[in-house]
C-alpha cells in the first residue's frame, strides 16, 4: 500500500472523531487506531499507529453499536422527520455540492427521483456519489458540507 495513502488515512483519523479505520486493498490491509489516553498509564504519544493486518477483515463495532444491535447511535441533535433515511455507505468527507462555487445537489423541499445524486462522499481521494434510493421530497439534509461522516450516519430524509 502506498505510504501517501496511509498518511492520508492518518490525517483523516486525526481530523475526525473516529477511533479506528481499517482499509483493505487486495491482499494488503492497514488498521489505524487512536492510542487511548488514560491517567493511570504512562503518557502515550498522540498519533495514530499503523499496523499491517493479514486475514479476514471484520466490521468493527463500538460498545454503543453492540448494545443497540449493530447500528451506530443516532445523532443527539435534532430528531429526524418521518420518512426514508438515506445513510452514508462509507466513512469519508461529505460534500453537498460538486464544487465549492457550485450550488448544492439538492435542497430541502426539492423533489427527487430514485437515482438522483443527493451529495458526494470523498474517501481516499475518490468522490463517491450518494444517490436517492427512493423518489420523493427532500425533508431534511442532515449531513454537514465538508464534515467527516461515519458509516451508516444519516445524511438525508426523503418523504
Amino acid at each position: 500500500m502506498d505510504l501517501r495513502k496511509i498518511k492520508k488515512l492518518i490525517d483523516l483519523l486525526e481530523d475526525s472523531n473516529l477511533a479506528e479505520i481499517e482499509i483493505k486493498e487486495g491482499e494488503e490491509s492497514v488498521r489505524l487506531a487512536r492510542t487511548p489516553r488514560t491517567g493511570h498509564a504512562a503518557p502515550q504519544p498522540h498519533h495514530a499507529a499503523a499496523e499491517p493486518h493479514h486475514g479476514p477483515v471484520m466490521p468493527m463495532q463500538s460498545p454503543v453499536q453492540a448494545a443497540t444491535g449493530g447500528r451506530p447511535a443516532e445523532p443527539t441533535g435534532p430528531t429526524l422527520p418521518d420518512g426514508h433515511v438515506v445513510r452514508s455507505p462509507m466513512v469519508g468527507t461529505f460534500y453537498a455540492s460538486p464544487a465549492p462555487d457550485k450550488p448544492p445537489f439538492v435542497t430541502v423541499g426539492q423533489t427527487v427521483a430514485a437515482g438522483d445524486t443527493l451529495g458526494i462522499i470523498e474517501a481516499m481521494k475518490m468522490f463517491n456519489p450518494i444517490e436517492a434510493d427512493v423518489a420523493g421530497t427532500v425533508l431534511a439534509i442532515v449531513g454537514e458540507n465538508g464534515q467527516p461522516v461515519e458509516f451508516d450516519q444519516p445524511l438525508f430524509v426523503i418523504g
